[in-house]
């Protein structure tokens, strides 16, 4: 499972059971590491409003790696797991991932479990990041929906991060890139 620690205003919006689980509309998607933590557990999420609509922001604790989920309507809520896989897996390949990175990437994917713990390090990060997605979207008289996810979390990616107790920057590409390359290769 990919563990998330989640403000509470988004998940009053999250259709979740009493595991944490999104309640999934087409039931049968489970994946093969569902019981345990995986490589990629440790998020952040929290709802941002721009211009109105609803986006999520989520932040990978370790890594600060972005994954920016716009425009979302009700229904959307519960494919949550579908949309952040979606995103994350395209976001790695802007990022310039190797083949091996991607497929370890792929095989630590697992389904969202939500709670509402938040550590405030990844709150403030994530706080920066939506501070920055306003301003730009401002600066460049944009609107929210013709953001492209990917694009958008490459761009949220691609800057240094603060955290407390790390005395040097971390560059988010770098380190989620670093995080995959530590772990085994597939066989």
């Amino acid at each position: 499972m990919i563990r998330v620690h989640s403000t509470k205003k988004l998940l009053t919006k999250l259709p979740i059971d009493e595991r944490g689980r999104i309640i999934q509309t087409h039931p049968g998607t489970d994946a093969a590491n569902d019981g345990q933590d995986t490589l990629l557990s440790g998020w952040h999420a929290n709802l941002i409003i721009l211009q109105g609509r609803n986006c999520v922001l989520m932040a990978h604790d370790a890594t600060r790696f972005p994954v920016f989920i716009p425009c979302l309507k009700k229904a959307d809520f519960a494919h949550l797991d579908h949309l952040f896989i979606d995103i994350f897996m395209n976001t790695l390949l802007k990022a310039g991932a190797t083949d091996a990175q991607m497929q370890i990437a792929h095989n630590a994917l697992a389904p969202l479990v939500l709670d509402s713990q938040c550590d405030r390090s990844v709150q403030g990060t994530m706080n920066q990041m939506a501070q920055d997605l306003g301003h730009s979207l401002w600066y460049n008289n944009a609107k929210v929906a013709d953001l492209l996810p990917y694009s958008t979390s490459l761009w949220l990616a691609d800057r240094p991060c603060t955290a407390k107790g790390v005395k040097d920057c971390i560059w988010p590409i770098r380190a989620m890139l670093a995080l995959l390359d530590k772990a085994s290769p597939p066989e």
